[in-house]
């Protein structure tokens, strides 16, 4: 009984379909590799066809890539209305958060920024929701900043609460669809390559420090939240938090 129930946790996705939009990197890569490792089969999207053949080659054999807009409401119709069913729906796709005074932000940025991670996780629930099996889910990404702003995380901080405040209120718009989101802290993922490697390096070791846990968190750690909130059949309209302790220093 002990390896039967073993070997069912080791392919807990067999048979299922998973779609990542924003799977061909950080944590929606890791999400995707480790669904894969359960058995899942896979579709990853990204707005840039580079990044989505690169994904699939690294990816199981018979993962299917797409290149789509996220922002693009037809072209996110379109997609879904392509693809056929499926039994889960991650979506981790994003432009690194806004950090900037309130003085200095660009408001033409911060509308990209929203377009999306907020409204492009809304047309994705509007529009994939339809195509999802009985007993699927969705599942979003927000952050602590939502909670816990910095100086400087005045827009960061309000598309994780926006996107917090949608994923509770498609839990009970799209009910008997379980809708959950992923809160993560700071993780070491490609969004902040844009910094300098030395910077980068000694900001993540200055993080980790202050932290309970004593380290940043890794793509892998924020993997196995999104497959939690897959497998767990009684949650929505949850925020699951994976921060290291952040929200309590």
């Amino acid at each position: 009984m002990v390896k039967t129930k073993q070997i069912e946790r080791e392919y807990s996705f067999k048979g299922k379909r998973v779609v990542f939009l924003g799977g061909t990197s950080g944590i929606g890569f890791a999400a995707a590799e480790a669904a894969a490792r359960e058995g899942a089969s896979l579709v990853v999207v990204s707005s840039r066809k580079e990044k989505v053949d690169l994904a699939v080659s690294r990816l199981i054999e018979g993962t299917e890539g797409y290149a789509v807009d996220l922002t693009n409401e037809e072209q996110v119709r379109q997609f879904f209305s392509e693809i056929g069913e499926f039994d889960h729906l991650v979506f981790t796709a994003g432009d690194p958060l806004m950090v900037e005074s309130l003085d200095a932000t660009d408001i033409d940025a911060a509308h990209r920024l929203f377009n999306v991670r907020y409204w492009g996780a809304f047309m994705a629930a509007k529009y994939g929701s339809r195509n999802i099996r009985q007993g699927g889910s969705i599942t979003l990404t927000s952050g602590v900043a939502g909670v816990r702003p910095q100086k400087g995380f005045t827009v960061a901080a309000s598309i994780c609460g926006a996107v917090e405040s949608l994923t509770r209120a498609l839990a009970v718009e799209l009910s008997p669809l379980r809708v959950n989101a992923v809160s993560f802290g700071l993780m070491r993922t490609e969004l902040w390559d844009g910094i300098p490697e030395e910077h980068r390096n000694a900001m993540y070791e200055n993080a980790g420090k202050s932290l309970p846990v004593g380290r940043i968190g890794e793509p892998e750690d924020g993997a196995e939240a999104f497959l939690y909130l897959m497998r767990q059949k009684y949650s929505t309209g949850q925020i699951v938090v994976v921060d290291g302790g952040s929200t309590l220093v």
